[in-house]
């Protein structure tokens, strides 16, 4: 413990030096745009930024780079709960209940809330990131293609939980999201599938498009085809403030989306995205009125938002501990890591110590500027409601159309926006859950892969899943949310028969 005390001390005095703040700050405030634009989010701004650090110092540069990924967390939020478009993949979730809020007139509240548990869940995840880095990093080695599967697995069960509407619907959702999934290149074949000649789907479908299509641009067009457009939102202080029961009810969603982001970010994968649903899917299952879901429940905000920041601090640990990057975020700060001449790995904290510290009390100090960025300016955001939709919403539409084409500099992905917007819109119309779509989407590669490679592994035996402990474990957790998801059912008939049994007896 006083180990640990006297290097974080030593990370201070690194990064409170003058140089170390302002770019910690600059990195912020880029990260935080960033995610606030539809289509772009922390791996873009992190790839833009990466050649003007050539020339920094590598704490600098690791701590900028950082900002911008930890920055653009908390900037999805914005747009997400405002205007229900996605300013990056984790921050889907946001949009259900978030945007509800908004509705309502509890946008302040909303970001508000968004901004402190972002900030609990950073800080909280720095914290095991110091005392946890070198145990967790050699657990997540532990992982391979059979406890990838089982993982992915509990994450589509997830979907049970998640949606207010009927079962049968959401699992349709999440078929398409499947579905949309399996177009692109094989990974274990070299085969092209599904792209029927066009060249630019032999990557696959991006969440992207797909994200800004179904949840903003099907908003746009259901707004467009009322009556009367919405009240323009014209808030007062006071309402700028959560309640005393909005803080209460979001102190345990906080606390546990820190948990689950943290232990599902250090696991490779898009494990910010993960997480979020993950989150999502717990705090409505553990409820006392799962009804309030996706009407504006401030827990549906505190859990994924709490989530997808703390995932994305515990991505840092099997980087920084073993050298492993778990996506193309972090692999990306290993590239800057390794042309500063800085070699990543489990000798990194012992040969580089003003490095690795500077960079984790770095993170605390992130964690205070972007607070101190967001709180201030959750009554700004909530002006942008008070232009008029006449205005507001063409900007909005060109804002989706730039952020999706500057992704893959493709106008195929403005197409697919587009034709996602419409089919969103047809789907809500309909009562449809958009959410699993995006889901299936996110998992359906990585879950076919794993399934694949753990055949390779086995010579097409499916006992290999059942000969690893933590795969097993996995599978029984994923047996267990079965059996909860069945249980109304069960009752339901239950009470079904019993009335007709009742209605005969008369």
């Amino acid at each position: 413990m006083e180990g640990v005390i006297n290097n974080l001390l030593l990370g201070f005095s690194v990064a409170l030096t003058p140089s170390v703040l302002a770019y910690a700050f600059a990195g912020c405030v880029i990260g935080t745009l960033v995610g606030m634009l539809p289509g772009l989010g922390p791996l873009a701004g992190i790839s833009l930024l990466l050649p003007a650090t050539f020339g920094l110092n590598p704490i600098v540069a690791i701590v900028l780079l950082s900002g911008v990924y930890y920055g653009a967390m908390y900037g999805g939020s914005t747009t997400s709960i405002l205007m229900r478009i996605p300013g990056e993949a984790a921050s889907v979730m946001t949009c259900v209940d978030g945007y509800a809020m908004t509705q309502r007139g509890r946008a302040g509240p909303a970001l508000a809330i968004a901004a402190i548990g972002s900030f609990v869940a950073g800080t909280l995840s720095v914290v095991a990131l110091m005392f946890l880095a070198p145990t967790l990093a050699a657990f997540a080695l532990r992982f391979g293609p059979p406890e990838y599967t089982a993982l992915l697995l509990m994450g589509f069960l997830v979907l049970s939980y998640m949606s207010s509407g009927s079962m049968p619907k959401t699992l349709a959702m999440a078929v398409v999201g499947l579905l949309l999934g399996m177009i692109g290149i094989d990974a274990m074949s070299g085969y092209t599938r599904f792209n029927y000649g066009v060249i630019e789907l032999g990557d696959g479908i991006g969440i992207v498009p797909v994200a800004v299509g179904l949840f903003g641009l099907s908003e746009i067009l259901l707004t467009a085809g009322q009556a009367t457009p919405p009240a323009i939102q014209r808030p007062s202080l006071r309402q700028l403030i959560p309640s005393g029961e909005e803080m209460r009810l979001s102190v345990g969603p906080i606390a546990r989306g820190s948990l689950i982001g943290f232990m599902i970010g250090i696991i490779p994968g898009s494990a910010h995205v993960i997480s979020s649903f993950v989150s999502y899917g717990l705090e409505r299952r553990m409820s006392k009125h799962p009804e309030r879901f996706g009407n504006g429940a401030i827990e549906g905000v505190a859990g994924p938002e709490s989530a997808n920041n703390a995932a994305a601090t515990g991505a840092f640990v099997p980087m920084l501990a073993l050298g492993i990057p778990t996506g193309p975020i972090t692999a990306v700060m290993l590239a800057a890591l390794m042309v500063h001449g800085i070699a990543p790995g489990p000798l990194l904290i012992a040969q580089e110590p003003k490095l690795f510290w500077g960079f984790v009390a770095s993170m605390y100090v992130g964690n205070v500027v972007l607070l101190i960025l967001n709180l201030p300016l959750v009554g700004l955001f909530v002006n942008l409601l008070r232009i008029p939709y006449s205005y507001l919403y063409p900007a909005i539409l060109c804002f989706c159309i730039l952020g999706v084409y500057s992704v893959s500099n493709s106008v195929v992905d403005v197409w697919i926006m587009i034709a996602m917007g419409a089919f969103g819109y047809v789907l809500r119309k309909f009562n449809y859950d958009l959410a699993p779509i995006a889901l299936g989407l996110i998992l359906a590669p990585m879950l076919e892969l794993s399934v694949r490679q753990s055949l390779a592994m086995s010579g097409g035996s499916y006992g290999i899943f059942f000969d690893r402990p933590i795969a097993v474990a996995m599978f029984v957790a994923a047996a267990v949310l079965v059996l909860l998801a069945l249980k109304p059912l069960v009752f339901r008939s239950k009470d079904w028969r019993e009335k007709v049994g009742l209605e005969d007896q008369a």
